[in-house]
């Protein structure tokens, strides 16, 4: 069993299932009808939360003990979710097909492989679509409150300025806040939030 299967195993929801709090502030900017990809989204509580706001979205994961609980949060819920089980190295990411994508707590990729998922999230949006991203900073090694271990998994400010020059970045903040997502992320945290919109309508 992969790791990611095993830490999904169980009735719980490891991350919980309401939507992480940076997506949820981000409500104003969606619209009903519009495509979304739920990256690496885990048990789906964004997924799903983004269906209830009336997206098409296409939750993506590597665990199909997660999908499976994703798709049972929906149909709790009474929303339609697309799941696809997929290793993010090795996916045909859609070209031009999203209006959002979503991508919270993605930092299971070392640096060449996070690069390579950026390049792809960037090609999967359609011109004028909208990039919503949350991760932690480094130090969060000093909270230990969720998140990786490894410093180079981390996101700092500079490191997004540069993997999306080529975006319009609307909205870039770095902050602690007190988070409260299921056993795996709970306490303060240091966090940093991005919006983008890829050019072109």
């Amino acid at each position: 069993m992969s790791v990611w299967n095993e830490r999904y195993a169980g009735e719980h929801y490891h991350f919980g299932t309401e939507p992480n709090a940076f997506l949820a502030s981000q409500r104003s900017r969606l619209r009903p009808g519009m495509t979304c990809l739920a990256v690496a989204d885990g048990e789906g509580r964004n997924g799903v939360w983004l269906a209830e706001q009336g997206l098409q979205v296409l939750s993506v994961d590597s665990s199909s003990v997660a999908l499976d609980k994703a798709r049972a949060l929906a149909e709790l819920r009474g929303v339609e979710l697309a799941v696809e089980l997929a290793d993010l190295t090795q996916w045909d990411w859609p070209e031009a097909r999203f209006d959002v994508v979503v991508a919270i707590f993605i930092q299971f990729a070392p640096p060449a492989l996070r690069l390579q998922i950026f390049e792809q999230m960037k090609r999967c949006l359609k011109p004028g679509g909208l990039l919503l991203l949350q991760g932690y900073t480094p130090r969060q090694l000093e909270y230990r409150t969720g998140g990786p271990s490894q410093v180079e998994n981390l996101y700092t400010g500079t490191l997004l300025h540069e993997a999306f020059a080529d975006m319009q970045i609307m909205q870039l903040a770095e902050h602690d806040s007190v988070i409260h997502e299921g056993v795996g992320h709970e306490g303060m945290s240091a966090l940093i939030d991005m919006v983008a919109r890829k050019p072109g309508y």
